[in-house]
């Protein structure tokens, strides 16, 4: 049997909640909702800019949050445009009425393949 890899957040100032950032079991990572922070913390009302932050991984299948639903259509291109078209992972987007932080207008956890 693989074994089990966690991966918990870095030791910092920064209060985090009991989770792990990801846990590896052979060649999948789970990994947990990402949010949009940045070097210069979480980017106001700009969607476009959060969700560059949230993407750009190996990705087999993702579960998108969303707060606001007019953000949908754009999530949508943007998402295409972030993947190419023969390598679009799975996906399952939900609009929810908050998220963790009241600034993320998004949040995306995945399952990737490690090699």
């Amino acid at each position: 049997m693989p074994e089990i890899s966690r991966f918990m957040p870095p030791p910092s100032g920064r209060a985090w909640p009991p989770f792990a950032l990801s846990v590896r079991h052979g060649p999948t990572l789970y990994v947990s909702g990402i949010g949009p922070m940045g070097p210069d913390g979480v980017p106001k009302d700009d969607f476009a800019a959060q969700f560059a932050l949230v993407i750009g991984h190996l990705i087999l299948k993702t579960t998108v949050l969303l707060t606001r639903e007019g953000d949908v259509a754009e999530m949508n291109r943007l998402y295409a445009a972030a993947f190419p078209a023969d390598a679009l992972p799975a996906r399952t987007t939900c609009v929810v009425a908050a998220l963790p932080v009241p600034e993320f207008l998004i949040e995306i956890e995945c399952i990737a393949a490690v090699y």
